[in-house]
């Protein structure tokens, strides 16, 4: 039963203004006002480009969710003054002005005025207004022009969300309330420094690659620490137990099981996720969600996935979940089969628990951007029919907050559970089912159908076709039958450089878990999901091999030159 205190109840505002009812708003505005990069915040991957008949002035649309409602939201041309046939269809009009210079700008707004229509200003470039010392009320400038007045800073999507639930509640109510306070984005401190950073045009992309940098190196230097003095142990503990008889393999096998399950999860997975759930209570993760809309756009999603695919950092389950409740029809698929390539935290545990110890810092980040680049091709390809993609969506950017440790806790351990619920009976199972199948010599035959594909393609030992096989089932399962199969933990000492880059490119990409792919037919419907687990075979296949094939043509002209 649900616990009554997180439940919160949300109005429902009718009548609902979609479909049939969908509104109109148009942006206007002078140069420079930042009426391009207020239609880019909230636009579709694929905004249509029209141009109004008989004249040359060009102009975009999209159509763009607002909470439950629907609007199409038109950038006018200038041309030099919004053309007349774009206003008089118009909902409501939004007029983009300049915060640092106001003079010039409200004598068009009186001329809009004058047109009879719903009228709002985003009072845009707040943060240059600032910096010039420019001190701009809102609430004294909505009651000089009797229009609602939202101040924003369009290239950091400050207040966007705000605009259009105000232009929603003009048409639907008549004119909002004035403001009772300036937006907490507007005041001073620190808050508003670390926001010129995340949200910045340019270096935001950085201060994001940034942060995950440091969550990457934060969690490879705590796993190190943490996988010696538990797992390390354990495994030294054990080691002299070598039972021969039935009994004692499966008894071995269960110990070797859970020990495989606390060096996964406690080194790699909790500190990975813990990382990930602080990210998301502070507000940053909704800030690099802006910042990478606009590369989104370029593979057939818009920025409000982005938070469901960094989610997926920890697992892909909720990932594709929550992903589908903001996409539709083609997003939807795209999100869906492109979230299954975003190392979750059981693969990125894999990835730093082998390639973290043998290949290095720069192993790590190669193989997660490997996953970046496919994400980003495959993207392209699978969104060339842009006729297809969904509405835009309008970027949350909730005020920064400190992350309290109850809910920390809690959060992560809703995301970690299913580890003691469904993948420990699985690593369990597996692992007895490996050893005895060890046992009795038929492992063999497993392998030897699996050969064309571990040794011939790959180049992979032949006895890795196993673990590779119950990889389908959860993904830790293959590091643990790996050390079975190779017979130690080390594996190191059995595989070189180049095969064990391959085997984690194609552990990374290849066919999602079973709780993934479950979820998937539930969101696209088995056919699209079958379709998906195609795509990640090819996938995985395909970069493995270039994978191998680059680093052993690299090797061989690296002994030619020295």
């Amino acid at each position: 039963m649900a616990n009554p205190a997180v439940l919160s109840t949300i109005p429902l505002r009718t009548p609902l203004l979609r479909g049939e009812r969908r509104l109109r708003f148009v942006l206007v505005g002078l140069a420079n006002a930042g009426k391009r990069t207020l239609f880019d915040d909230v636009s579709s991957a694929a905004p249509r480009a029209l141009e109004i008949a008989g004249t040359h002035c060009a102009f975009r649309e999209c159509r763009v969710q607002i909470g439950l409602d629907e609007a199409t939201v038109v950038e006018a041309p200038s041309c030099p003054y919004p053309p007349a046939a774009l206003l008089e269809e118009a909902d409501a009009i939004i007029q983009v002005v300049d915060a640092t210079d106001l003079e010039t700008h409200v004598a068009m707004t009186r001329d809009l005025r004058a047109l009879g229509r719903p009228l709002l200003v985003a009072l845009n470039r707040m943060d240059l207004a600032r910096e010039r010392g420019l001190a701009v009320d809102s609430r004294m400038l909505q009651w000089r022009l009797g229009v609602p007045v939202v101040p924003t800073v369009a290239t950091m999507g400050l207040g966007v969300q705000d605009l259009f639930a105000a232009a929603v509640d003009t048409v639907r109510e008549g004119m909002p309330p004035p403001p009772a306070r300036e937006a907490a984005w507007a005041e001073r401190g620190w808050r508003l420094r670390l926001d010129e950073l995340f949200l910045h045009p340019r270096w935001g992309l950085a201060g994001s690659i940034a942060v995950f940098a440091a969550v990457l190196w934060v969690v490879f230097s705590v796993s190190a620490w943490l996988d010696a003095m538990t797992t390390v142990r354990l495994v030294e503990a054990v080691a002299p137990w070598q039972p021969a008889s039935t009994l004692g393999v499966v008894g071995r096998a269960i110990v070797d099981g859970l020990i495989g399950l606390t060096g996964i999860v406690i080194p790699y997975m909790i500190p990975l996720v813990l990382l990930l759930v602080g990210l998301e209570h502070t507000g940053i993760m909704h800030r690099i969600a802006f910042v990478v809309d606009r590369a989104f756009h370029r593979i057939g999603l818009h920025g409000a996935v982005a938070v469901p695919f960094l989610t997926g950092l920890g697992c892909n389950v909720p990932a594709i979940v929550n992903a589908a409740r903001v996409t539709e029809g083609r997003e939807r698929f795209i999100a869906s089969v492109l979230i299954t390539f975003v190392p979750c935290s059981a693969r990125s545990a894999i990835i730093l628990a082998v390639a973290g110890k043998y290949l290095g810092a720069t192993g790590v980040f190669a193989i997660f951007a490997v996953s970046i680049v496919l994400i980003a091709l495959l993207g392209r390809f699978l969104a060339r029919d842009v006729a297809r993609l969904g509405p835009g969506r309008i970027q949350e950017i909730p005020p920064f907050a400190w992350p309290r440790l109850p809910a920390l806790l809690r959060e992560t351990w809703l995301r970690s559970r299913d580890v003691l619920t469904i993948v420990m009976p699985l690593l369990v199972a597996g692992s007895v089912v490996l050893a005895l199948l060890q046992h009795a010599g038929a492992d063999g035959f497993l392998n030897a159908a699996l050969s064309p594909v571990t040794a011939t393609l790959l180049g992979l030992p032949v006895v890795l076709g196993v673990p590779l096989l119950f990889g389908v089932l959860r993904k830790e399962l293959s590091l643990l039958l790996l050390f079975q199969a190779l017979g130690t933990i080390e594996i190191g000492t059995r595989l070189d450089s180049v095969q064990m880059m391959t085997l984690l490119v194609f552990l990374t990409l290849y066919v999602p878990c079973v709780a993934t792919f479950a979820a998937m037919t539930r969101t696209i419907g088995q056919r699209q999901a079958f379709y998906s687990v195609g795509i990640s075979i090819a996938a995985a296949l395909g970069v493995s091999v270039a994978v191998r094939l680059t680093m052993t043509a690299a090797g061989v002209l690296a002994g030619w030159v020295a």
